[in-house]
């Protein structure tokens, strides 16, 4: 379901709204089909910054239009809903399928495997639109994959802007690994009174 941003955002702080971009463990984000290799990075940023395209946008290869999106998080987030501005003259994406804690899908896979939703877009270039999730289905997401199976016509797939609203647990990955490697029991933390005085225990 799409949904019109209609309010003024210079009453409304948008930028806070949509800033899981802050979780979004940028190094590991990945693309399937991206011309320039990389470019894929470029498209998360600020809402403020969603329509500035300065810094690239993500594109398909020619003549295949195909794109599939890797999005892993720094700690477990909940989406809300999704944001998309793709190009102009028929590149902007017109479906997108997503698939949640889904590691190393290809095109392969996202063709034959069950979505855990789908949407038909609109050509959104001013980014004014967001789609609804199911929400109760984007709980505990540790990574999101993101599969853009056509467009509207144009030889190649560019999106300029993916932005997501929602909200983060507070404990990212590596302080949760560090806990639970605090409260594992270490047998080297657990000496007997002999090898605490340093000596040698002895059974009489």
């Amino acid at each position: 379901m799409a949904c019109l941003h209609e309010h003024n955002c210079e009453d409304h702080d948008c930028s806070s709204d949509w800033s899981l971009y802050k979780h979004i463990d940028l190094s590991k984000v990945s693309a399937l089909n991206e011309a320039v290799p990389g470019s894929v990075k470029s498209v998360f940023k600020a809402w403020e910054h969603r329509l500035n395209s300065s810094e690239g946008h993500l594109e398909s290869n020619e003549d295949d239009p195909e794109l599939i999106v890797f999005i892993p998080f720094t700690s477990d987030v909940k989406i809300k809903s999704i944001a998309v501005v793709g190009g102009p003259d028929g590149t902007s994406p017109c479906k997108m399928r997503a698939f949640v804690n889904r590691d190393g899908i290809d095109f392969t896979d996202a063709q034959s495997m069950q979505a855990i939703q789908e949407w038909d877009l609109v050509e959104n270039l001013q980014g004014v639109l967001e789609y609804q999730t199911r929400y109760s289905r984007f709980q505990s997401v540790a990574n999101l994959t993101l599969h853009f199976p056509d467009n509207f016509g144009g030889n190649t797939s560019q999106i300029h802007y993916i932005g997501l609203k929602g909200e983060a647990t507070q404990l990212k990955r590596d302080v949760i690994a560090t806990i639970v490697y605090e409260v594992t029991p270490n047998p080297s933390d657990h000496k007997t009174p002999a090898e605490a005085i340093g000596g040698l225990s002895q059974i009489e």
